[in-house]
C-alpha cells in the first residue's frame, strides 16, 4: 500500500473516528481510517467497557458472598483473578472485532499504523518506525482521542505508578 488517494482520511479508530469513517463511507466517500493501536479506542479497549466487565465480576462476587440473604448457602467461595482479567480483556477484544467488522462491511480501508500530517491533504503512515503508506485526501479528520498523561518524576513503572493499562492488567 504505497500511495493512495481517498475522499477522506480519519486518524484515530476510537468512537469519534470509527463512527465518522462509517458515516463518510455510507455517504459514498472513499474512506480510510488510520489506527496505531486497537480499533475502538481507549474506552472500548482499556476504559469503559473492560472496567464494566470487572465491575460485573465484583457484583457477582458480592451477591455470592451474601447469598444467604436470598436463601442460598454457599461454602468455599473463591475467585480466580486471572480469569476475571481474561474475561474483561475478552469482552474488549470481541467488541473491537465488532468495530472492525462494521468498518469492513462499510468498505472503509483500515490502515494499521501511526499517522503523521505531511502538509495540506497529505498523511504518512508508519508502523514500528517503518513507512507503511503515503495517503492523500482533500479532507482529513484528526480523532486521536485520549492517552495517559505522565508527570515528570512519576513515570509509570508498573509497580508504584500505573496508567490505565497497568490497572487493567
Amino acid at each position: 500500500m504505497a500511495n493512495q488517494s481517498f475522499d477522506i482520511i480519519i486518524v484515530g479508530g476510537g468512537p469519534g473516528g470509527y463512527v465518522a469513517a462509517i458515516r463518510a463511507a455510507q455517504l459514498g466517500m472513499k474512506t480510510a481510517l488510520v489506527e496505531a493501536n486497537h480499533l475502538g479506542g481507549v474506552c472500548l479497549n482499556w476504559g469503559c467497557i473492560p472496567t464494566k466487565a470487572l465491575l460485573r465480576s465484583s457484583e457477582i462476587h458480592h451477591l455470592l458472598q451474601n447469598a444467604d440473604e436470598f436463601g442460598f448457602k454457599i461454602s468455599g467461595l473463591e475467585f480466580d483473578f486471572q480469569k476475571i482479567i481474561q474475561r474483561s480483556r475478552g469482552v474488549a477484544k470481541q467488541l473491537s472485532g465488532g468495530v472492525q467488522h462494521l468498518l469492513k462491511k462499510n468498505k472503509v480501508t483500515v490502515i494499521d499504523g501511526f499517522g503523521k500530517l505531511e502538509g495540506k491533504g497529505k498523511l504518512s503512515v508508519e508502523k514500528d518506525g517503518k513507512p507503511v503508506a503515503t495517503l492523500s485526501a482533500p479532507h482529513i479528520i484528526l480523532a486521536t482521542g485520549a492517552r495517559a498523561r505522565t508527570l515528570p518524576g512519576l513515570e509509570p513503572d508498573g509497580k508504584l505508578v500505573w496508567t490505565y493499562k497497568e490497572a487493567m492488567m
